[in-house]
């Protein structure tokens, strides 16, 4: 597995431009759903789509290479962090300086557009929560990188296989 920083970077893009207007998305849910993005794509196609690691820390999902990328980002001058008050709580928000110019297939986009629709709603404390007890999270011990293989052990609520079908 190599991480595929190109691929990542895209799926950053094309996330912010998406939920642009949605107040609650911070750096938690931002990593969150590219967490769900990742982990329902190797459900139902075996990959991830980035191949990124996820580790499972105190706060939840902790991508390795977030960090790394989105300084990179910033010092591109494509992105730029402003933290923001956000109820009682302070959000590390990401805007785009840029254009976003992403393409992904037809099964990458249906994809995409299902995790950002189905989890940019979501705050960072209802995120956390629900991520909590989806099989590959909650089986990870603190500190752990998050196995994706268990997303064969999702009920009905987690399964992007089962949730595809009901959709169908």
């Amino acid at each position: 597995m190599n991480f595929d920083k190109d691929t990542y970077i895209k799926l950053i893009i094309y996330i912010l431009s998406k939920c642009y207007n949605k107040p609650n998305l911070g750096k938690t849910v931002l990593c969150n759903i590219l967490y769900f993005i990742d982990f329902n794509y190797y459900e139902l196609y075996g990959t991830l789509l980035t191949e990124e690691t996820y580790i499972k820390s105190k706060k939840g999902i902790k991508p390795k290479h977030f960090l790394e990328v989105t300084q990179d980002l910033i010092s591109k001058k494509q992105l730029f962090l402003r933290k923001e008050p956000y109820y009682n709580r302070t959000i590390h928000r990401y805007y785009l300086t840029i254009i976003p110019q992403a393409t992904f297939n037809k099964k990458e986009q249906e994809l995409i557009d299902s995790c950002i629709n189905r989890f940019s709603g979501h705050n960072a404390t209802s995120i956390g929560k629900y991520t909590r007890n989806d099989p590959p999270f909650s089986i990870a011990k603190l500190g752990e990188k998050i196995d994706c293989r268990y997303v064969f052990s999702r009920n009905s609520i987690y399964s992007a296989m089962k949730i595809k079908l009901k959709n169908k």
